[in-house]
């Protein structure tokens, strides 16, 4: 187990002991037919072990920039390659492999009502074809590890916004993934729940994940500093503006 109170692979290692790219776009674009959440010509890499802030307007297309960064959305010009392959070229089977290794927390933290907490976390594993009886142990750590063992039988309209939050980052990464992509995870929580959650992102990526957060929060941005090493993204005008700023 690691510090974290969670049974993670650390062995892989961070962007110091390699810079391998995990996803890499080429000017990359997407458009919906129309301006609004158009994007065009993005270049951006991530390394194995790095930590990206994505931030801009309300508008600018920061959700379809992480969609195309975790398959949901293939790009409509240039390139988008996942652990170097190519996204476009992904048969559904293939894809779904890729997308074991990147873990996603949803804006809107969707979950099935009808299950418990606990049980909306062993998803993922089922849909792996894994049995959650057999990981009984796993799950109960990564439930204290975000703070919510109290809650395993509780259902998601029980649970409040910053428990919503902790409960959609354990079930991104009960599958071990290489990659966290975060979309606007503290947008409905207080300070305190903001930097809770910052604190356990940064926890990732020093086990070697790769994080990337979108955010409006400047002010969640500046508190990262002594957390995580990482780099801000700023997009605007359907591209990345501004790129590599250090914290």
């Amino acid at each position: 187990m690691d510090c974290t109170g969670f049974p993670l692979r650390a062995e892989r290692g961070g962007a110091a002991k390699g810079m391998a790219i995990v996803i890499d776009l080429r000017a990359a674009g997407y458009s919906y037919g129309g301006s609004a959440g158009a994007l065009s010509g993005i270049d951006l890499s991530l390394p194995a072990g790095s930590f990206h802030f994505l931030t801009g307007p309300s508008g600018a297309g920061k959700t379809t920039l992480l969609k195309l960064c975790y398959g949901e959305l293939k790009p409509s010009e240039g390139q988008v390659a996942l652990f170097g392959k190519d996204s476009r070229m992904l048969s559904r089977d293939g894809l779904a492999l890729v997308r074991q290794r990147i873990g996603v927390v949803h804006q809107d933290c969707r979950f099935l009502d009808h299950l418990t907490l606990a049980e909306n976390l062993a998803l993922p594993l089922l849909v792996a074809g894994r049995d959650p009886a057999r990981e009984t142990e796993s799950l109960s750590q990564l439930m204290s590890w975000v703070g919510l063992s109290h809650r395993a039988t509780a259902y998601p309209p029980a649970l409040s916004g910053g428990e919503r939050q902790r409960a959609a980052l354990a079930r991104a990464v009960i599958m071990d993934p290489d990659v966290i992509i975060a979309d606007e995870p503290t947008g409905n929580v207080d300070w305190e729940m903001s930097q809770r959650l910052l604190t356990l992102l940064g926890e990732l990526n020093r086990l070697g994940k790769t994080v990337l957060l979108a955010t409006h929060d400047l002010a969640l941005i500046r508190a990262a500093k002594p957390l995580v090493q990482a780099r801000v993204l700023r997009l605007a005008d359907g591209r990345v503006q501004a790129a590599g700023t250090e914290l």
